[in-house]
């Protein structure tokens, strides 16, 4: 079993870390290969940064769809690493296999875990776009709060800083009724374990989750739905690139009076 891991962002060393993470979640046999956009932020953080990040995760996806259909190494499910980002709905449009965001997974295996989870993210600005993403997702009524730590993705390399913000945010978790913590970004999977050993609480990795989800709906020969909502997409012309700037249109001549 072959699973794409997508980062939302830029950052190679991210997506290493992300795809760890993914590798030590996956059973024997299962291959995960990560994939990085060559355009968009270098981290997602807002509004503006989540939709250019779904325009290249998803330019991203066709070119690995159109290299497979045409005798390149094949796929059989894809984990979208970007906790709260936009583009899953259309990936599942545009892919014949699973399409798996850590978001969605994270919030459906911490339903199993408790009666009531918290997510405990970075920037208290990308609190809107998780509620946003967990309420289409149909899990947002479980969700007791997301708590911001106050720090920037690119941020969470530093050990003792990232877990005490994290202590924090999960203690006001906690007091806001949750049982369960959801971590509310791909690069704070390297720290599930000693969070939850602090807490006492179930801590829940959304690579970890989707990557085992992934691998549940592989291996029940499970798909996405193309009844509905993700049929497939409307054949017609799209623009993938922006297109180059035409040249100009040379003036004419001014033409001699009679």
């Amino acid at each position: 079993m072959r699973i794409l891991v997508t980062n939302c962002n830029t950052t190679e060393a991210m997506t290493e870390e992300i795809c760890q993470g993914a590798r030590r979640a996956a059973a024997p046999g299962t291959l995960i290969h990560g994939l990085t956009p060559s355009w968009g932020p270098e981290s997602a953080e807002g509004w503006l940064d989540s939709y250019l990040s779904a325009a290249a995760v998803l330019d991203l996806l066709r070119g690995e769809a159109e290299d497979a259909a045409a005798g390149g190494e094949p796929f059989h499910a894809v984990v979208m690493a970007g906790f709260g980002e936009h583009g899953r709905e259309g990936a599942r449009e545009l892919l014949d296999v699973p399409v798996v965001d850590i978001t969605e997974a994270a919030a459906h295996l911490a339903c199993l875990l408790g009666r009531r989870y918290a997510v405990v993210t970075t920037l208290d600005r990308t609190r809107g776009q998780i509620e946003d993403s967990l309420h289409t997702a149909g899990v947002a009524g479980h969700c007791a709060a997301v708590v911001g730590t106050g720090l920037g993705v690119l941020e969470l390399d530093d050990r003792s800083r990232s877990l005490a913000a994290m202590g924090t945010a999960a203690g006001r978790a906690r007091a806001a009724g949750a049982e369960v913590l959801v971590l509310g970004c791909a690069g704070m999977s390297q720290w599930a374990d000693e969070l939850a050993a602090r807490t006492g609480m179930p801590v829940v990795d959304g690579v970890a989750a989707a990557v085992k989800l992934a691998e549940a709906l592989v291996g029940l020969g499970l798909n996405t739905s193309r009844v509905g909502s993700y049929g497939r997409p409307l054949p017609k012309r799209r623009l993938w690139s922006r297109p180059e700037a035409a040249p100009p249109v040379p003036e004419a001549a001014p033409q001699p009076a009679d």
